[in-house]
């Protein structure tokens, strides 16, 4: 199990299990954010709690921060998918460091929208440090 938080607390999320791996994405939205992101779905593997502000992107995904101090700590899909299943990523970026540092990072090209996922042999403390 994982768990991250705003840098107030206000906002914290659980991610049960320990992902394969983080996504660097470069789309316009993410690489503003620098966040890693780590999948799943919305009360089957992640639980979110506190309140948060959300900036919908699209008709798609909205992304929500901290309204306090700013950070921000997951997407949500707008919708569920035709199982009725909500996707979801918290950021691992709000995570104790000591607890993801492991976790091999995969970068997603969607600034060309090409959407390849390329691994390159690092992981998340390859970023922080």
């Amino acid at each position: 199990m994982l768990e991250g938080s705003c840098h107030c607390g206000a906002v914290h999320w659980v991610c049960d299990g320990r992902p394969e791996s983080a996504t660097a994405c470069n789309c316009t939205v993410c690489r503003r954010y620098a966040a890693l992101w780590a999948y799943g779905f919305e009360s089957e593997c992640i639980t979110v709690s506190g309140a948060s502000s959300v900036y919908v992107r699209g008709d798609s995904l909205g992304f929500h921060f901290c309204p306090a101090c700013g950070c921000m700590a997951y997407w949500r899909a707008l919708a569920a998918g035709p199982q009725g299943r909500r996707r979801m990523a918290v950021n691992l970026r709000l995570a104790e460091p000591r607890i993801v540092v492991e976790i091999p990072v995969r970068r997603a090209d969607w600034l060309e929208e090409t959407g390849g996922l390329a691994a390159d042999g690092r992981c998340i403390g390859d970023y922080w440090v």
